[in-house]
């Protein structure tokens, strides 16, 4: 069966606001390493590894062996009403690298289910349904996570279970205060931190929910040290931190392990997904105890934490550690950063080169007024495609080229990139 064929199928019983890639999508059927193969035979480098999520990369023989040795129990699921080995010792390992005191966690199985739990635990130990969020932010499809993303191009209704206000600082590249020096940036969006909990709200907010760089909105972030600087006003006010480590965590972004640790501060709850599971849905919230302790009813997670999911993510993360891909992602990322500078230099049309380890962004703007170019986005991205490198799309103007490759990328794998790329402009000629 074709492409062409399958997407027909699809659009009869698939929802139509169910974003595909491509003017011809296509089909992943099959995958070794970094690379992938879809239904028609054709071979991609995957620089996007099924958004962020398949970290370590395919056919991986250590996580493999690992859920086969699992589903020879026969036990593929049991549910959290029961004692789950697995679970607990994937907690116990996710508390310990947290870095909060005493952490406990929860799973679930997505980064928005996870966000929806977050939320839940803040709203209810501050007895409160206030919430800030960033401009420009992204954290899931849900009803509760739908009303706290700052992103008009996925917010589908605008009915809300809390109230929220918006905060400035995270994209910087389009901010009216871009130009200033990181120190002054970090002050003038603190001052407007504390404007809009001291006239937006009535003070008693329960969160300020961060994503310490944006993924659906194209990879931006602010100056390190934001969110440290923002805490001193949140502590003044009892509101807690929440961050969203849903693309960020594992060590993708190369100098830290989790995102939020470059503003060199502790939050009160993460959340993660993702990369976690290599393929595999898990997502959860690591927070403190006062935190996760918060709820007076009963509650649980039928398929969150299931045995399945639980062993693909200790094989994951043992083998992340085990093979420092932090340090992996720190050095590929350098090397693809570095290649994407050295094409801007030829070509405007990249306006800005953002993002830190394996978690990449090129934006791309009309040259003589930096104006969103979400036409010629598109065509690169397609121009990649038909030269065998899959990359992903975001940003608030759909104008941004999103890399986020499997962290065990090597470096023969990201020349070959930077190599498509830079043909894939130069049809811009």
């Amino acid at each position: 069966m074709t492409h062409a064929e399958l997407w027909e199928r699809h659009r009869a019983v698939m929802p139509d606001w169910l974003a595909l890639y491509y003017e011809e999508p296509i089909e992943i059927v099959s995958g070794s390493g970094r690379r992938v193969t879809d239904g028609e035979g054709n071979q991609y480098l995957d620089f996007f590894a099924g958004i962020l999520t398949n970290a370590i990369g395919y056919d991986v023989a250590e996580i493999s062996d690992a859920v086969r040795e699992q589903l020879a129990t026969g036990v593929a699921h049991t549910s959290t009403v029961y004692l789950i080995r697995r679970q607990i010792e994937l907690a116990e390992r996710i508390a310990e690298l947290s870095g909060i005191k005493e952490a406990k966690v929860f799973f679930t199985n997505s980064g928005t289910e996870a966000n929806e739990a977050a939320l839940l635990l803040a709203t209810q130990q501050r007895r409160s349904n206030q919430v800030l969020a960033m401009r420009n932010s992204y954290h899931g499809r849900s009803f509760g996570t739908i009303a706290i993303t700052g992103h008009r191009g996925w917010s589908a209704s605008s009915l809300s279970p809390v109230n929220v206000q918006y905060v400035q600082g995270a994209y910087r590249y389009r901010s009216p205060f871009r130009d200033l020096p990181d120190a002054e940036y970090i002050k003038v969006c603190v001052e407007d931190l504390r404007t809009v909990i001291d006239t937006t709200t009535s003070g008693d907010v329960a969160c300020l929910i961060a994503e310490p760089i944006q993924g659906v909105g194209g990879f931006a972030s602010p100056p390190d040290g934001l969110f440290a600087a923002f805490k001193e006003v949140l502590d003044e006010y009892g509101i807690l931190l929440i961050s969203d480590e849903v693309q960020t965590g594992w060590g993708r972004t190369g100098e830290h392990f989790w995102g939020i640790q470059a503003h060199d501060v502790v939050p009160d709850a993460m959340t993660f997904a993702k990369g976690l599971g290599n393929g595999f849905a898990i997502g959860g919230v690591v927070a403190t105890p006062a935190m996760m302790d918060s709820l007076s009813a009963n509650s649980l997670s039928t398929f969150g934490g299931n045995p399945i999911a639980t062993t693909a993510a200790k094989a994951t993360l043992e083998y992340l550690l085990d093979k420092d891909l932090q340090a992996n992602a720190a050095k590929r990322g350098a090397q693809l950063a570095d290649g994407l500078r050295g094409i801007a230099d030829e070509f405007p049309e990249l306006g800005d080169v953002r993002g830190k380890g394996l978690m990449l962004a090129a934006e791309i703007v009309r040259p003589d007024d930096r104006v969103p170019d979400a036409a010629t986005t598109a065509k690169l991205q397609q121009e990649a495609k038909n030269r065998g490198l899959l990359i992903g799309k975001g940003g608030l103007y759909g104008n941004v080229l999103r890399m986020a490759p499997p962290m065990t990328l090597t470096e023969p794998e990201t020349t070959e990139a930077i190599e498509i790329l830079r043909d894939s402009f130069n049809t811009l000629r």
